[in-house]
């Protein structure tokens, strides 16, 4: 049954099924575990961390994600992969105001990556 993100216990959900399939994805999952090299015991918790701040407003995340992407031979497919696979994983398993701002700043990270890596223009 598809419920509201209102909880820790709902990003963890959210984030956790999302890496489910970024993982089974042909072209995603190389980028995340050989190319990058994800320690998945560290990367899940920050991830948590990042879209419970996001979206719930826990204020627990610290960092800047944009930096470990520029190391990264990634291009405009691998974000229409990954916004794909996040928006259906949101479809899924959410509903209400807060899955639709996941959806909106998945989005919006997504374009932002994009510029700034250069593979877009505004």
């Amino acid at each position: 049954m598809k419920k509201e993100i209102v909880s820790t216990e709902h990003i963890k959900e959210l984030v956790d099924k999302f890496y489910e399939k970024v993982n089974k994805d042909e072209l995603l999952a190389p980028v995340f575990n050989e190319e990058a090299g994800i320690h998945w015991e560290e990367h899940l918790p920050k991830m948590y961390k990042f879209w419970g701040t996001q979206l719930i407003g826990t204020g627990d995340y610290v960092g800047r994600p944009f930096p470990p992407h520029t190391k990264l031979t990634i291009g405009v497919e691998h974000f229409e992969r990954w916004l794909k696979l996040f928006i259906e994983t949101v479809d899924e398993n959410f509903i209400g105001d807060v899955a639709e701002t996941a959806k909106t700043k998945a989005r919006n990270i997504a374009v932002m990556f994009q510029y700034k890596l250069g593979l877009i223009e505004e």
